[in-house]
């Protein structure tokens, strides 16, 4: 088994085009159903470094609507991964023809809380790029260190991430689905 390699990288202006094309690829997999589908993660905060995957949150009226529109997502190149460790979630993930990750699909319901937080978090970067310069800092740090080593990588960024979800919880407390 190949071990996944963590790499952070400057921000690439093509990772806004290349979230659209999933978008779109995904609106037209949903239609008619109305779903709200954001762009979140490191990819969608100009300037921040990131690991070179897009992250995709999937907001559905219902779970259901999402596994019955499995198979359409699973031949649109994604292997779906169940909940994946989050109640709740239906996960999805994208890889090119090397293997590589590129693209994380999150699915929810509308009214599920994770909504906010990752919204809330990835807008709380956008507007306070002086606190999204210290989490690329640690990224930058944590990926240099744990350079085949994922699971080090996640807990050694994790208390400046928990550290800017309460303050992004705080600046912005009204979760946009209710």
């Amino acid at each position: 088994m190949t071990r996944r390699r963590v790499e952070v990288v400057p921000y690439q202006s093509e990772w806004k085009n290349l979230f659209e094309k999933e978008r779109q690829l995904l609106a037209n997999i949903f239609k008619p159903l109305v779903v709200d589908i954001h762009h979140i993660g490191s990819t969608s905060v100009r300037g921040l470094s990131a690991k070179p995957i897009i992250d995709i949150l999937l907001a559905a009226d219902k779970l259901a609507e999402v596994e019955e529109a499995t198979p359409q997502i699973e031949a649109a190149g994604y292997e779906a991964k169940g909940e994946n460790g989050i109640p709740g979630r239906r996960y999805f993930q994208k890889s090119d023809e090397d293997g590589v990750r590129k693209v994380h699909l999150h699915a929810y319901e509308k009214d599920n809380p994770e909504l906010h937080r990752h919204l809330v978090f990835r807008d709380y970067l956008r507007e306070h790029p002086n606190e999204a310069n210290r989490y690329a800092e640690v990224k930058e740090k944590a990926a240099k260190k744990f350079e085949y080593d994922i699971e080090s990588y996640i807990a050694e960024k994790s208390p400046i991430v928990k550290e800017l979800e309460q303050k992004a919880l705080q600046w912005n407390p009204s979760p946009p689905y209710n």
